[in-house]
């Protein structure tokens, strides 16, 4: 197979707290490993300074085993004219590429050269608990001018990726993917591989974008519903959703207002090419490494065929296009035969797309699609499952008609008559809620707050505005906005791992977690409780036992929820035996999802929801494996 670096051509424009000092020497940390790179200081570099000509390049490297050092420096960063403080990791965003090898010893030091406290968690990798790089879980941080060296044995291949879990760094490009070769014969067969990581750029401090959500959820939404839109809504339904003080466009918090999406750290106008030789099969390894933004994934004229989630290898599916979220990872394969095909990420509320060119040959370019109609939430994403049909107006199923999916200009207005509905017999405010088992609807802050509905472990206050009224499993469903596309869209109930569970054992107990929050207080949190609220009360396991865990999403926003340390299979109805094994799970508005988990990697684990302004207001937890017995 022929590595090429993703891009060919370079566009043309160029816890668990310990005392300190014991962790430190435990960890491996030392003071003044490397001398400071000349891109990360001086006055190209420095805080506030015009970065005279771009010193945190776009792209990356690859870096190789068994020893590996990752720099960590801050300074100005520019994407298409525009330009705002970045942190880099070996001068560049994204950082290098991490290539390593199953089964073998690696040796990872990463030196903070910044002025303030770092980190990098080995996103997906299974390793001791106290490398995993979360300050104040499994170790302090990396403080300014230290090194942290992680040492482990590689236990599994495929793709994953590494990210700073320090503050809101993330977000300003301290990430970078890594590719885990398999011990042997790797069982998905390729010509040429690229690696294609998703993110975005703003040159917005991330804290200014912390505080503009707390004051106003809708900040960067543009796309908002008014009186003269053209979005596919009655009157009636506008009235609706205005009543519930909801908006039906209410699909990310961050959106291109501010965001520049990125392919490989490369705007969309900044022509990244990813080579290939007509009739090669050529392998894609895609990363959402961005901070926010679920990516709805196609190349036009190609068909793709999923090979591997989350890094792990499964049945192939062939789809036309897939919805990635954030922090999950898809390999597929294309066998491209023309001259150039666009690889298109649209954001999921289509206010923009990153984009990148198969190229047979420098500067070969397709024809980009334009960005497709905005997506509206419905019924379903409020978690209002009920039964039409009991209600009377069974033609009318706002649980299965996504208006943001349809073709617009295609689709029948006339067969779907909201004027010729009886909204009189189906008014909202006035109708008897507890006859059609609806939630109360209230006319103040609180939307729809019905929490008798809730079990007794969530915690039922200020940090809850609503509750999904029939949560249902949506492990079927395409994501937002793809419901009705006219072509094939995975969902997690196509995938089935290719090899069976390592661990075939039925549960012995189950768990269920709400996802909740407030979303005009921005407030986001699991069963009710912020992180700060919960930091002494952890999620605990035994040791290896195997525990049915149901996520129930209370909430009208779509949740990747990420538990580190560990793989889980989901319940999606795949064959006896080949559940698909991910780290990162997508629960949609007003639904659940299912795993089964064996908790059999000792230590405290962070899970949270990997939307990082989500995470960062408390949507966060603990879970603690307990030691096998007889170890301490």
């Amino acid at each position: 197979m022929r590595h090429n670096p993703p891009g060919f051509r370079q566009p043309s424009s160029s816890g668990l707290i310990a005392d300190r000092r014991a962790l430190l020497r435990a960890g491996g940390l030392l003071a003044g490993a490397l001398a400071v790179p000349a891109w990360a200081r001086g006055a190209d570099i420095g805080h506030g300074a015009g970065g005279h000509g771009g010193m945190i390049r776009a792209g990356f490297d690859e870096v190789a085993g068994p020893q590996v050092d990752l720099v960590v420096g801050e300074g100005m960063r520019h994407v298409e004219g525009r330009s705002g403080h970045a942190f880099a990791v070996n001068g560049s965003v994204p950082g290098p590429l991490l290539r390593l090898k199953e089964g073998s010893q690696v040796r990872l030091a990463v030196h903070n050269h910044t002025q303030e406290d770092t980190s990098v968690h080995w996103h997906g990798l299974l390793v001791p608990f106290q490398y995993d790089g979360v300050p104040g879980i499994s170790f302090p941080g990396i403080a300014p001018g230290e090194t942290f060296v992680s040492e482990f044995t590689v236990r599994q291949a495929g793709t994953y990726w590494w990210h700073s879990h320090s503050g809101l760094q993330e977000q300003t490009g301290h990430y970078g993917p890594i590719v885990i070769d398999p011990a042997g014969e790797d069982p998905v067969r390729a010509d040429r591989e690229c690696v294609l990581l998703l993110s975005e750029f703003t040159p917005l401090h991330p804290h200014t974008i912390m505080q503009k959500l707390k004051k106003g959820e809708g900040y960067f939404n543009y796309q908002q519903t008014t009186w003269s839109d053209d979005y596919p809504l009655s009157g009636e339904e506008r009235r609706h959703w205005a009543r519930m003080r909801m908006m039906a466009t209410d699909i990310l918090d961050v959106t291109g207002s501010t965001y520049t999406y990125l392919a490989n750290g490369f705007g969309p106008r900044e022509g990244l090419e990813l080579a290939f030789r007509p009739g090669e099969r050529v392998r894609l390894r895609v990363i959402n490494g961005s901070a926010m933004t679920f990516f709805n994934f196609r190349i036009p004229g190609l068909k793709m065929t999923v090979v591997a989630a989350d890094g792990q290898n499964v049945a192939p599916v062939a789809v036309d296009e897939f919805q990635i979220g954030v922090a999950e990872t898809y390999d597929v394969l294309v066998e491209p035969v023309g001259e150039a095909y666009a690889i298109v990420a649209e954001a999921m509320d289509r206010s923009g797309m990153a984009l990148a060119m198969l190229a047979s040959r420098p500067g070969a370019r397709a024809q980009v699609p334009p960005l497709r109609d905005p997506p509206l939430l419905t019924m379903k994403d409020m978690g209002m499952n009920m039964d039409h049909g009991a209600m009377g107006h069974d033609s009318m199923d706002m649980g299965g008609m996504d208006h943001g999916a349809m073709d617009h200009g295609a689709m029948d207005h006339g067969a779907m008559d909201h004027g010729a509905m009886d909204h009189g017999a189906m008014d909202h405010g006035a109708m008897d809620h507890g006859a059609m088992d609806m939630p109360e609807m209230a006319m103040g802050p609180m939307k729809m707050r019905d929490t008798a509905r809730l079990p007794d472990t969530v915690k039922v206050g200020p940090g809850i505005d609503m509750v999904a009224m029939n949560p249902v499993d949506r492990m079927g469903d395409p994501g937002i906005g793809l419901a009705n596309v006219y072509h094939r869209v995975l969902t997690y109930r196509d995938l089935a791992a290719l090899t069976p569970d390592p661990d075939p054992r039925q549960p012995s107990r189950s768990l269920e977690i709400h996802l909740t929050g407030n979303m005009e207080r921005y407030m986001w949190s699991f069963d009710g409780r912020k992180f700060n609220a919960v930091s002494d009360h952890p999620i605990r396991f035994a040791y290896n036992e195997r525990v049915r865990v149901k996520l129930v999403n209370d909430t009208m926003m779509a949740h990747p929820i990420h538990l580190h340390g560990h793989f889980f299979d989901l319940v999606n109805g795949a064959p006896a035996g080949h559940a698909p094994r991910k780290h990162t799970l997508v629960v949609q508005p007003g639904g659940s999802a299912t795993f089964d988990l064996t908790a059999n990697e000792p230590g405290d684990w962070a899970f949270h929801c990997h939307l990082l302004y989500h995470m960062h207001a408390g949507m966060f937890q603990i879970v603690t494996v307990a030691a096998p017995e007889g170890e301490a």
